[in-house]
């Protein structure tokens, strides 16, 4: 991971419980969206195309 990752806007979802627990987060970057665990952000996240991170979403949105 860059050291520009850390200066990303990491979100979480808004279904996420107030513990933060068995979470993801994600950072919309320029090129790609990143993923990382939101119970250890120290580990690296890892990135997915937007086009692939939308149609993820769209998948997810439709289940």
């Amino acid at each position: 991971m860059s050291s520009g990752a850390t200066e990303l806007a990491w979100f979480k979802s808004s279904y996420s419980g107030s513990e933060g627990d068995s979470c993801v987060e994600i950072a919309i970057a320029e090129q790609a969206v990143r993923v990382r665990d939101s119970k250890d952000v120290s580990r690296p996240a890892f990135s997915v195309e937007r086009e692939q991170w939308s149609r993820f979403v769209g998948f997810v949105a439709g289940a």
